[in-house]
């Protein structure tokens, strides 16, 4: 699926000219980067084999909140930024205002790190104003997406998402973006978006969409406004636009949420993806089977199709090697289509690479261990795409590898 030469975003509040988009995708240094950093074998010969081809935009290539390692996320910005990377699907996560309107946020109570609320007006709105670190005592804050109305929503900027726990002003504490990301892309301010408005922006770019319905801050019912109601109007916004139910893959950690558009939006419901975090429950261990509650076919029996968990829980070691998990081979019984998360969200790997690959921090000890933990995903998990905050990685490997 080739780009179009150009995309019209025609959203009521901006008047800016709509983003262009190449007719191959664009990926930059980055993939190669990496592939220089891989021992040498068979892996990073084929790699290297697809140098200076064209590469087209992937469905296996998901935008985790846009482009977020250097543009701010669920930004206009960050998501164009994604699309030119070749991501054929983007996300945006849903949360509500005050009003009860949809808007792309990760977290309902998130604003005073990723935008400038704590520098606006509207800081006096937030459910817990900005108090600076003091002895022992980090710097804290709490601004919630409905703590203001979208109309006031509509006048923040975004901002890399980040706070200097140890700040002792506002301009010091919104200024804590980790060493390796970048303000470079966020000094002319990210325009944030409503849900509605990235369906728009989406279809525009070309991609597909991956809404992902949060978990409210707030107690629900909120003012009349039930989870039930939540869930419906996330699908309601596509089924306004027109969008076919086979382009969206609605998600959510809340099998609830999942099981409600199962039943009562069975078109949408055939590609929702339940968001597992189940590693959150005492005992529960991706190589034993007998602690998955439900199981598998369980969930394959509520009429689940899609399961995604993140990327350490599908995999282990064994002889020195990256192999499936229990949990994987187990989803895969079940005929359950597996998605992961999240590639490109971790920083230098020489470390280990953190929670995201925890269960092969003894063989993750360079940046090149990111293809060979993708291509066993791919190959041997059997995955049906990756949520990245880099797109260009997957797009990279998918185009190499010939997958969708």
């Amino acid at each position: 699926m080739k780009y179009v030469k150009s995309a019209f975003l025609a959203l009521a509040c901006m008047a800016t000219a709509a983003p262009v988009i190449a007719a191959d995708a664009d990926l930059g240094p980055r993939p190669l980067f990496l592939v220089d950093q891989m021992e040498e074998g068979a892996l990073k010969s084929q790699l290297l084999a697809c140098s200076g081809q064209p590469m087209e935009r992937k469905l296996f290539s998901i935008g985790h909140r846009g482009a977020p390692l250097m543009f701010p996320e669920h930004t206009v910005e960050s998501y164009t930024a994604a699309a030119r990377m070749g991501a054929g699907i983007l996300e945006c996560d849903v949360t509500f205002t005050k009003d009860k309107e949809l808007v792309c946020r990760h977290a309902q109570n998130d604003l005073h790190t990723t935008t400038n609320i704590l520098k606006s007006p509207l800081a006096s709105k937030c459910t817990t104003g900005f108090s600076p670190a003091s002895g022992d005592n980090n710097a804290t804050a709490e601004c919630r997406a409905s703590d203001i109305t979208l109309a006031e929503f509509r006048t923040l900027d975004g901002k890399m998402d980040a706070a200097d726990k140890k700040a002792r002003t506002v301009d010091d504490y919104v200024n804590g973006t980790a060493s390796w990301r970048t303000d470079l892309y966020a000094a002319s301010a990210g325009r944030l978006m409503t849900h509605a408005e990235s369906i728009a922006l989406f279809r525009d770019l070309g991609a597909k969409f991956t809404p992902e319905l949060k978990s409210p801050s707030v107690e629900m019912p909120f003012e009349g406004f039930s989870q039930e109601d939540y869930a419906q109007k996330l699908i309601d916004e596509y089924k306004a636009a027109g969008i076919p139910p086979s382009d969206v893959w609605a998600q959510s950690f809340n099998l609830d949420d999942v099981l409600y558009w199962i039943e009562n939006e069975p078109e949408f419901g055939k590609q929702a993806v339940f968001l597992d975090s189940r590693y959150n429950l005492d005992g529960f261990d991706p190589m034993k089977p007998a602690t998955f509650e439900p199981s598998m076919e369980s969930l394959k029996g509520m009429g689940v199709n899609y399961i995604a968990p993140p990327m350490w829980m599908l995999v282990t070691v064994e002889d020195g090697r990256i192999v499936p998990s229990a949990y994987a081979e187990e989803a895969k019984k079940a005929d359950l289509n597996i998605i992961t998360w999240t590639l490109e969200r971790s920083g230098p790997l020489g470390a280990g690479g953190g929670w995201y690959y925890q269960s092969i921090k003894e063989v993750t000890d360079s940046d090149g261990a990111m293809f060979e933990l993708l291509h066993v995903l791919a190959q041997d998990v059997g995955i049906e795409g990756i949520f990245s905050d880099w797109p260009a990685t997957v797009t990279y490997y998918a185009n190499c590898m010939g997958l969708d």
